[in-house]
């Protein structure tokens, strides 16, 4: 029996061995590719390459809207076991509500991704890492704006997946995000990525997109832009400085405006770029255009007058007035001055088409063509034509809506001379060719009568520098509501060039329900135009070669191939360009921000 027993367990052990060096053989020979494959399919994986934006410039290289690197972090809830008692220290790093991570973790239970954080700081993902709790963590590109609210209309924003969302960064989108790559990497047990294998597919990083906006100029305006809203408790405000020569948009700026480097600091009413998507009916601004057309009738002339005598009249049941009888006035007058019968009676001595057909020319009736997501048309109709009180009030810009950056190009029209011109704000973009759409002769006198606004006879006495010509009108019009207009609500407008003879910068500010006593845009839109927005863009635009000196008493000698003076204010001090340097406009205008 013994033996029995011992028989048993020797073929037993020897089974038992057999078996083993047969799984053995058959694992290390036969099975051996399979299991290889098997292990690295647990230790290799494809990840995904983010890609970096490419960066948005300003006109001289300084950089609107780069990307940096940031760390997610993220967790597989079926192999990853994070610690509940340690939420509260994630929480304190990461800056996300502890409330927030529990729910993301319980909710997550059936998942195999679930981000805990993202887009934190390497310094911060550092400090997670620190903590060893299990997490994963996955390198992504944060957009960073250095202008800050100055230029977030322009540029626009990003979302949480880096697409472009708003502006620039919306508009040109394809061109700007790139295409991401794929790697074939390393990973230990828990999750960390030990080395990179190889490349399956290269990333291709996005092309940059260089801007006309000069970064300078945009921060004075909006500077200024700002204290002309608050002063004036407006809901809002737009303004936009064009290049004369070229039709670059050198600033585009709205107030209210956000941050888009906090996304707490966005609302709808913040975000909208209000130069290029809100309407308003121009007012006066349209009557230097009227005179235009009467012009081009040849049956008037710069010295024509016409008599506003008793100071209203009656068109169909409407009545039209001006504050006071100013008797007879000439096309300069009626323009300095802004008279309502003295415009409504040319529109009404001229053709039924006549004034429109100049307003449309002018491209009232068009996109601007910048390229920025939401641009409108406006309203501009030829319906009615044939009713003199639609042509009267067409006259003075009611019945004709426009957004801020229309007015501007319709000026900018005046500004070359009648020609017609395209509006860059992206470099690369096709554009039309330039096209002749008014006389010459006609518009220079228009140009001409515009100088008087700017009088102490004038609508806008403030937006006069001494020292050079500036050239410009003001409008003022009633906000429209049910049933007609509030005679409590009003946008001030004041769209100009300088200098008058030779214009190298268009403005155009638009006030959006100022308060107080003085509401027209001689009031609420001069003070802006003057200082610094219209006079710095200029300096800027002036060639660089010039020669100026300073003499011992301060008197310039020399030439100006600029001929526009202008000043840049240090604080409530008016300094005449003539009397200074390039030198030392730079170091007065130096910001350390954008420096």
């Amino acid at each position: 029996m013994k033996i029995w027993r011992h028989y048993t367990m020797i073929i037993v052990f020897v089974t038992m061995m057999a078996t083993l060096v047969y799984r053995a053989g058959y694992l290390a020979f036969l099975e051996r590719d399979f299991l290889q494959d098997q292990g690295q399919a647990r230790t290799d994986r494809v990840e995904k390459i983010h890609t970096n934006r490419g960066v948005i410039l300003d006109r001289n290289g300084e950089p609107l809207a780069v990307s940096t690197p940031v760390i997610s972090i993220w967790f597989d809830p079926e192999k990853d076991k994070i610690s509940m008692d340690r939420l509260a220290e994630l929480a304190e790093i990461t800056g996300v509500p502890e409330s927030l991570l529990t729910s993301r973790i319980e909710n997550g239970e059936n998942k195999r991704f679930v981000y805990l954080a993202r887009r934190i700081s390497p310094g911060k993902a550092k400090a997670v890492k620190n903590m060893q709790i299990g997490v994963r963590y996955e390198t992504e590109y944060r957009r960073f704006y250095p202008a800050g609210a100055f230029a977030a209309h322009v540029v626009g924003m990003t979302g949480i997946d880096d697409g472009g969302q708003e502006g620039i960064e919306l508009a040109m989108d394809e061109n700007l995000k790139g295409s991401p790559g794929s790697k074939r990497v390393q990973r230990d047990r828990l999750g960390n990525v030990i080395r990179d294998l190889d490349f399956y597919v290269a990333p291709e990083f996005g092309k940059d997109v260089r801007l006309s906006i000069d970064l300078r100029l945009q921060f004075q305006a909006y500077r200024e832009l700002l204290s002309a809203v608050k002063y004036h408790q407006a809901i809002s405000g737009s303004l936009v400085v064009l290049d004369v020569e070229s039709g670059d948009v050198l600033a585009l700026v709205n107030e209210p405006s956000y941050n888009p480097n906090d996304f707490r600091d966005r609302n709808f009413s913040s975000m909208r770029n209000r130069v290029i998507t809100d309407v308003y009916e121009p007012g006066s601004t349209v009557k230097p255009f009227a005179v235009l057309a009467a012009l081009e009738t040849e049956k008037f002339n710069r010295d024509s007058e016409i008599d506003t005598a008793p100071g209203y009249f009656m068109v169909g049941r409407k009545l039209i007035k001006d504050p006071i009888n100013r008797g007879r006035l000439s096309f300069s007058e009626i323009i300095a001055k802004s008279s309502q019968v003295g415009i409504s009676k040319i529109a009404l001595s001229i053709g039924e088409r006549d004034v429109y057909d100049v307003l449309s020319r002018s491209g009232l009736n068009e996109l601007p063509g910048t390229g920025l997501p939401g641009e409108t048309t406006g309203f501009l109709s030829d319906r009615d034509l044939d009713k003199s009180v639609v042509r009267a009030s067409l006259a003075y810009g009611y019945g004709v809506t426009a957004s801020p950056l229309q007015i501007a190009q319709s000026y900018l029209t005046l500004a070359t001379g009648g020609i017609r011109r395209q509006l860059k704000l992206i470099d690369g973009l096709p554009t039309e060719k330039d096209r002749r759409v008014f006389d010459e002769g006609f518009t220079r006198s228009v140009m001409h009568m515009m100088h008087g606004v700017v009088t102490d006879e004038g609508t806008a006495p403030k937006a006069r520098i001494s020292g050079f010509n500036v050239a410009g009108k003001t409008g003022t019009s009633r906000k429209a509501m049910a049933g007609g207009y509030d005679e409590n609500r009003h946008v001030a407008l004041f769209a100009g060039f300088a200098p008058a003879s030779q214009p190298k910068v268009v403005v155009v500010v638009v006030i959006n329900e100022p308060k107080g006593e003085a509401v027209g845009g001689g009031a609420s839109g001069c003070a802006c135009f003057c200082t610094s927005s219209c006079s710095i863009a200029a300096i800027d635009r002036c060639d660089a070669d010039r020669t100026t000196r300073r003499n011992d008493k301060g008197t310039v000698g020399g030439s100006f191939r600029c001929s526009l003076n202008l000043f840049v204010e240090i604080p409530l001090t008016i300094l005449i360009f003539g009397f200074l340097d390039w030198q030392l406009i730079r170091e007065k205008l130096k910001l350390a921000t954008f420096s």
